[in-house]
């Protein structure tokens, strides 16, 4: 189950405690390979575009294509904070299909529990309510397609 949380318009944080170690869970988040497998805001989407360069100042990009649809929603940022199994901060903005929306700030904590690893989505500097409700149905598809790929496959 994810808890979602809004501290105010301009923030969103959702939480999910996985079966899975911290360790295993940043690699999901890190790896190319591993984000084609489920970085998607539903199970009939793929993830044609995984680009990670996992250093401080690196870029990232994140392209999720709709069933039957040729065109390809594109995310992208900068890595600001890396802390290997425990957080990834990243700038986020939308090469496509929301060209002109503002930058923003996702935060990713991983902390371990006792039955798996609670993993902590904060998406922040939203200029208004429904750019951050969209943001909150995308961020809940995409950790549903993670826990998915955990329940799935051990990689």
């Amino acid at each position: 189950m994810t808890n979602t949380n809004f501290d105010s318009a301009t923030m969103l944080k959702l939480n999910r405690v996985y079966r899975a170690s911290r360790e295993r869970l940043f690699r999901s988040w890190t790896d190319p390979e591993l984000l084609k497998q489920w970085f998607a805001v539903s199970a009939g989407f793929t993830t044609p575009i995984a680009e990670v360069d996992l250093q401080v100042g690196g870029k990232y990009r994140l392209g999720m294509q709709p069933p039957g649809d040729d065109g390809i929603l594109i995310a992208g940022g900068i890595y600001r904070q890396i802390l290997p199994h425990e957080k990834l901060v990243f700038t986020w903005r939308w090469e496509s299909p929301d060209p002109d929306e503002p930058e923003t700030l996702v935060t990713v904590e991983f902390h371990e529990q006792e039955d798996g690893t609670e993993v902590v989505v904060t998406h922040e500097l939203f200029t208004d309510i429904p750019q951050r409700d969209k943001h909150k149905e995308g961020w809940l598809g995409c950790l549903n397609q993670l826990e998915g790929m955990i329940n799935s496959k051990s990689n």
